[in-house]
């Protein structure tokens, strides 16, 4: 399997979430269990050398990518969520959208200083939520060891609010 077969899984949706915008739906390369071990292993191979301590998810399809990966890395998992789903103490991060703000939290206690954390997501877009996450992470002590995406949409230049914070890893660009 290639990159290329990956991208070919993903299907387009026209007009959604709003007119003019071409969403990229996963869900069709996520129910082939082939191409969604291929992105797994690719993730995994890409970092096994990179010495992580901590997978940070981004809410909520982060999640898919990040609980298997931390496992595949043999590290632990951190959900980054929207506001008011944690439980308990929380650090918050809000991040600018296109009309107002929102906001994203993760447990005061999640990451201990010094920890090496991966961020990831199934697509970068502008990269408001990535660095919203980054400095969640850099407000525990922690550093962030990269960022890594199944999808990059290069025209928006979300990488480059990223860039110099961590190396970033997309697996398919559009």
């Amino acid at each position: 399997m290639s990159k290329q077969s990956i991208k070919d899984s993903i299907r387009n949706i026209a007009d959604f979430p709003q007119k003019g915008i071409q969403f990229k739906d996963i869900t069709t390369a996520l129910k082939e269990s082939a191409v969604f071990h291929e992105i797994l292993d690719i993730f995994a191979d890409h970092y096994k050398n990179e010495k992580i301590d901590y997978i940070a998810g981004l809410d909520a399809r982060g999640f898919i990518f990040g609980g298997a990966l931390a496992y595949l890395l043999n590290c632990g998992f951190i959900p980054v969520r929207k506001a008011g789903k944690l439980p308990a103490e929380v650090l918050s991060q809000e991040y600018d959208l296109e009309y107002g703000t929102d906001k994203i939290e993760i447990h005061k206690d999640a990451i201990a200083a010094g920890k090496r954390v991966l961020i990831i997501d199934d697509l970068i877009a502008t990269g408001g939520t990535a660095l919203a996450a980054a400095r969640l992470v850099q407000k525990t002590g922690a550093s962030v060891a990269g960022f890594a995406f199944m999808i990059e949409l290069s025209d928006l230049h979300g990488t480059d609010k990223l860039k110099n914070i961590a190396p970033i890893f997309s697996l398919i660009t559009y």
